[in-house]
């Protein structure tokens, strides 16, 4: 008999900003009314669904077994809720304060912190910015606690904690502390390679939700040849303190030509690691990764035969981790919808306080790119030229403008636009209805054969 319970990093807050309940889980939000609510609030890992509905008909009208049954099961399938007897009590927050009314539209959902760009790895799809003497001023912890403060006034409800490597900021466990304080999920994203067991004992006390930990793949020597140290068993280390410590784990890998191939053997290495999650994705190209386009970019072949094996692996694995694939756009003919939609859900901040729609957004030019230090990220977030430039879809051009899904893919991706095209305005080369759609192509062909560079601080 299915009992449920809430799943390893599972959250349930009270928005004051939304006037709702949040459910908070590795990465992800959902927001929900308050008799669904109510309903997670009843998982304690002993109750049956029966036993749920029973609950609940006392303080509703026309519950039925039916549709709390039809909840559950969504919420199982979502990997929100166990229905095996092993889940825990939700842990329920209701918070205070807040809005007033409804809140201003669009009211974002997560926050990127690029905390520094310091970084022990030298990897050749690092996504940071090739020139980093823009970011050599960093934001102290009193900047960086102001800056939770004021996005989670926006709404924001999950908080992602990358670099660079942020686990070499020292004040990291004071930062997860104020930010678990003001109701946020934290996702710490990481090479684990600075990390001790201590360390980690001191990010659990502090509030961390959620580890995400990045392998390069499943051979030792190739990640060796990527991460350009030897880090491979260390980040095994890594995963199995995280699991001691009971956090719920993230495996993260970069997918390109040099790995791809090794699909099968990477996600058993994770499913070894003991990961409840594996994210599967193919490089994007910013920062050093467009550098080292042509070494990195898999062939169509290489993206057919991963595209089968990942059906293998969630065969095979499925049931023990939860298998996300992130296809590559360069080769789907559908442009990815970055961000959700610029300036819509997400936005980041980076090591010096430059505020962004997308973590490659300083590159575009004209930007006007907005600073923590000189405007409030409200301020920024509404009236920021850099957010509204590419808000919503009225300014598409065509074919975007009039097609089906527009809402859907927002136009795709306005660095990549601008990387293949030079304009930042024109329809994504990714989508096969593009105008500019041959540029993008041109890149999968062949070329002479190159050596990646890998990652420098300089």
């Amino acid at each position: 008999m299915n009992r449920y319970g809430v799943a390893r990093g599972v959250r349930l807050e009270h928005d004051p900003i939304r006037g709702s309940d949040a459910i908070l889980y590795p990465e992800g939000v959902l927001l929900v009314n308050e008799t669904a609510g109510d309903i997670v609030r009843l998982c304690d890992g002993t109750r049956t669904g029966a036993q749920i509905a029973q609950e609940l008909g006392r303080v509703y009208e026309g519950v039925t077994g039916a549709s709390v049954a039809s909840l559950l099961d969504d919420l199982v399938a979502r990997r929100i809720l166990v229905a095996d007897g092993s889940g825990a009590p939700a842990e329920v927050k209701w918070r205070s304060g807040g809005g007033h009314g409804q809140p201003r539209d669009p009211v974002p959902v997560g926050l990127l912190a690029e905390l520094t760009y310091r970084c022990p790895l030298r990897c050749t799809y690092c996504a940071n910015p090739v020139s980093l003497s823009d970011y050599a001023g960093e934001l102290n912890t009193a900047e960086w606690q102001h800056v939770f403060e004021q996005a989670r006034r926006l709404g924001v409800l999950q908080l992602h904690l990358s670099g660079g490597e942020p686990l070499l900021r020292r004040d990291l466990p004071e930062l997860l502390r104020h930010a678990r304080a003001l109701g946020m999920y934290t996702n710490l994203i990481t090479s684990g390679i600075p990390l001790a067991e201590s360390g980690l004992a001191a990010l659990a006390d502090a509030g961390l939700d959620h580890f995400q930990l990045s392998i390069q793949d499943s051979e030792p020597d190739a990640a060796r040849a990527v991460a350009g140290i030897d880090a491979h068993q260390r980040k095994l280390s890594v995963a199995a303190m995280v699991r001691r410590a009971g956090l719920p784990l993230t495996v993260n890998v970069v997918l390109h030509a040099g790995n791809v191939g090794r699909l099968a053997a990477i996600a058993q290495l994770a499913v070894e690691m003991g990961a409840d999650r594996l994210e599967l994705a193919h490089t994007q190209y910013y920062g050093w990764a467009l550098r080292n386009r042509a070494v990195l970019m898999p062939s169509p072949a290489q993206i057919e035969a991963a595209t089968e094996a990942v059906e293998e692996v969630r065969q095979r694995f499925g049931e023990a981790v939860e298998i996300v694939y992130v296809l590559p756009d360069y080769h789907t003919g559908s442009p990815k919808p970055c961000m959700n939609g610029w300036g819509s859900r997400q936005l980041v901040v980076a090591p010096n306080g430059d505020v962004l729609p997308c973590l490659a957004a300083a590159q575009l030019p004209d930007l006007e790119t907005p600073s923590v230090r000189r405007e409030t990220l409200a301020g920024i977030w509404y009236g920021s030229r850099a957010f509204n430039r590419f808000r919503g879809t009225d300014w598409l051009p065509e074919p975007c403008h009039s097609c089906a899904l527009r809402e859907v893919d927002f136009g795709g991706c306005r660095c990549q636009a601008f990387q293949i095209t030079g304009d930042a305005t024109a329809t994504d080369p990714a989508c096969r209805l593009s105008p500019h759609h041959h540029l993008l192509q041109a890149t999968l062909l062949p070329g002479p054969a190159k050596v990646a560079v890998p990652r420098r601080l300089s």
